[in-house]
């Protein structure tokens, strides 16, 4: 079932900055530890058929997540996220690289910095989040790879997921 709330997705081309803006039915809480805690991010990051899966997760500046995006068949895509600022149930930035299973980046490939902010108003929970990027190439090879639908369908995993926690 498509959701009512708000979700909103731009590309700012001139500033290789791709926007979104979710909200959710659920606390500040219970999607903060959504963002933030692997048994739950592996539940729904990625979008299906795939599947993620957590390989190591260090919650706080100076720390990564490191993942992978799972196919149907096995393959496993990696990507980290590399932590450089958190507030508690405020925001959350990282760098985001595409890598081998050990950490180490893949070079080509385009890298992204993201800052989410998370506020509540009466129970929904809306993330703000901002992704930038080193050159309009790299937004654009973003794009081209899907992004925004494979991130879309994420964000309604998540939904459901909350929707799911609330029963």
């Amino acid at each position: 079932m498509k959701s009512s709330l708000l979700f909103s997705f731009s590309v700012d081309k001139e500033n290789n900055t791709i926007y979104v803006k979710r909200a959710f039915n659920a606390g500040l809480q219970l999607v903060w530890d959504a963002w933030t805690k692997a048994e739950i991010l592996d539940q729904w990051w990625a979008p299906k058929p795939y599947r993620a899966e957590t390989k190591s997760l260090d919650f706080r500046v100076g720390g990564t997540w490191l993942y992978a995006m799972v196919s149907p068949e096995n393959e496993k895509h990696w990507a980290k996220a590399d932590y450089t600022a958190i507030q508690p149930n405020q925001s959350i930035s990282w760098v985001d690289a595409f890598c081998d299973e050990n950490g180490v980046e893949s070079p080509g490939k385009p890298r992204s910095v993201w800052e989410n902010q998370f506020t509540e108003d009466t129970g929904i929970t809306t993330v703000s989040i901002t992704l930038k990027h080193d050159s309009l190439a790299d937004l654009e090879l973003m794009i081209e790879m899907g992004f925004k639908e494979g991130f879309t369908m994420g964000l309604q995993n998540l939904e459901d997921l909350l929707n799911q926690s609330r029963k």
